[in-house]
């Protein structure tokens, strides 16, 4: 009554699991997309780098500067005059105020202003390219953990077609011991494999909750929400070496990001020559400014009035740092070429292992299907001779150990070859359902 009872709730807890619906893969990206802290945080990345190009912060631009001050002071002050004279007071207040507009505009410094505003465009892409790559890994993620909760899922099916099984063959058992046919030893072994099968069952669920939960956590979502998944784990075998190659030099953002590297770079270099050439710089603005004296020959003044100039400035000695930053920029930019190439080695490997690892799993899983099948054809034979008692309980068990395991390894099969695909059209970056 006991196990029954363990039976019943899990019964209740699959229903309960349907009552929520089926969420298909497609949905679970889906809102992953939209709820992913991962995807968000890069996201606002972007819409900072998006906001940092502008002709104001690359330099481009004028400064305007509004300006204004005032000044008070009293003193106790003795003047003595030309022609011999003394003035003094006592508590002589001064003050003084000054308010104008000051407007300054490089107008040329080498064009490295230009380098900058570049400079900014090329960081804006490496913030697309930065999301692109946390939106394939999050989107990868998700098909994966679906994918393994579907095998783990199918797993769990078999244990309960197992179980199914065991309840009868101990119904079996229990009637050939009543007319005499089988010992009571006989029972009480299939009645230890019912409580082997239900134990493996309990622990099989809790996996398959446990991967619900991770999935739950990736789309950023209540992690107590219970859903069903699809029943097979479909996969591409269709992929082509050569094609995938291509692709990923096309695609792959980690070579979009080196490459983007690289251009900003060479734009280093262009910025870091400008310190060759001259500064120039124009001034203006607009002032006004009073003052009144308690003491002296000017009791008050004031005054007001535009300025404007040009400043120009160049630099003839630096202790050679304009030498040295020059060659910095350099290596920095032979780096850049030497990170291209070993990203293009990187990406070239992780293909080739990955494709063949692909291919690997292709066949396995039509072998395990293959398997799968003969197993559950012999678990079909051998139960029919159970019950009419040409072989024993042992016997029968071992056939139904080998259908488990045929079971389990045709889904993680099928599993392997899904991974395996994944992992292939994430490194070409793109990932299509």
């Amino acid at each position: 009554m006991k196990n029954l009872g363990i039976i019943w709730l899990l019964m209740l807890a699959c229903s309960g699991s349907q009552a929520q619906g089926l969420l298909t893969v497609q949905e679970a990206v889906e809102i992953a997309l939209e709820n992913n802290y991962e995807i968000k945080l890069s996201n606002n990345d972007l819409r900072i780098a998006e906001e940092n190009v502008t002709y104001g912060n690359a330099g481009m631009l004028p400064n305007v500067t509004g300006n204004f001050s005032q000044s008070n002071s009293v003193q106790n002050s003795r003047q003595t005059q030309s022609n011999g004279d003394e003035r003094s007071l006592r508590n002589a207040k001064n003050n003084s105020m000054s308010v104008g507009v000051s407007v300054g505009w490089t107008i040329f410094d080498g064009f490295g202003m230009f380098s900058r505003y570049d400079q900014l465009k090329e960081l804006r892409k490496q913030g697309e390219f930065e999301l692109k790559k946390t939106v394939l890994t999050t989107v990868s993620d998700v098909i994966s953990t679906y994918y393994t909760i579907v095998e783990q899922q199918n797993l769990l099916l078999a244990i309960d077609s197992s179980i199914n099984i065991s309840k009868e063959r101990l119904k079996t058992a229990e009637n050939r011991f009543s007319i005499g046919k089988a010992s009571r030893l006989e029972v009480l072994n299939v009645q230890v494999n019912l409580n082997e099968d239900e134990s493996s069952r309990l622990r099989q669920a809790d996996v398959v909750k446990n991967l619900k939960i991770n999935l739950n956590s990736l789309m950023a979502r209540e992690l107590s929400i219970d859903f069903d998944v699809e029943k097979d784990v479909e996969y591409d075998d269709t992929l082509i070496f050569e094609d995938l190659l291509q692709k990923a030099r096309a695609h792959n953002p980690d070579l979009q990001i080196i490459a983007v590297n690289k251009r900003m770079a060479e734009l280093e270099v262009k910025r870091v020559r400008a310190g060759r050439y001259p500064v120039v710089r124009l001034t203006t603005g607009y002032n006004l400014s009073e003052s009144e004296s308690s003491l002296g020959f000017v009791s008050s003044s004031n005054s007001r009035g535009l300025n404007y100039g040009v400043t120009a400035s160049i630099n003839l000695f630096d202790g050679f740092n304009q030498r040295r930053n020059e060659r910095n920029a350099k290596i920095q930019l032979e780096s850049a070429d030497l990170l291209i190439q070993q990203q293009d080695l990187m990406v070239r490997t992780a293909i080739s292992t990955a494709f063949q690892t692909y291919q690997t799993n292709l066949s396995l899983a039509r072998l395990e299907d293959n398997n799968a099948a003969i197993a559950r054809q012999n678990l079909n034979i051998t139960l029919e001779k159970y019950r009419i008692g040409t072989i024993s309980a042992v016997e029968f068990r071992d056939a139904q150990e080998n259908f488990i395991n045929a079971i389990s390894r045709f889904n993680s099969a099928r599993l392997q070859a899904k991974l395996s695909e994944l992992q292939l059209k994430e490194i070409i970056g793109n990932i299509d359902l």
